[in-house]
């Protein structure tokens, strides 16, 4: 089962949920605000998809300007990083569709259609 983490009022998390429901593809979906993940949580999704902590983050997002994180982020260590995920679901880059040793950020049809189909 796919973990779908998303806020609801995000027109490509609804796109993203739309095309996996038009193709049968079965996912739990998340509400990043209410339940963003643990530390311990975006670490075993770094470990088992071997994806690079830093594409994690909502670059484009509110909070991460806010926060001046562009010029900051290189600067944290990867434990500071997972804890600052954890802090708040509005710094992750969504949606964030997870399974196993499968992942995909954000949506484009191509990525969906190869990785979840």
């Amino acid at each position: 089962m796919i973990k779908f983490f998303q806020i609801s009022n995000c027109s490509t998390c609804k796109k993203a949920g739309q095309f996996l429901s038009e193709n049968g593809v079965s996912f739990e979906p998340i509400n990043l605000k209410e339940h963003t993940p643990t530390a311990g949580e975006f670490d075993r999704i770094v470990k088992q998809t071997n994806i690079d902590v830093d594409k994690l983050f909502n670059r484009q997002g509110t909070k991460f300007r806010e926060l001046n994180l562009k010029d900051k982020l290189e600067d944290f260590s990867y434990d500071e990083k997972l804890n600052l995920l954890a802090s708040d679901g509005m710094l992750v880059k969504r949606p964030l569709a997870v399974n196993d040793s499968k992942i995909t950020l954000g949506f484009k049809e191509e990525d969906y259609r190869n990785t979840w189909l």
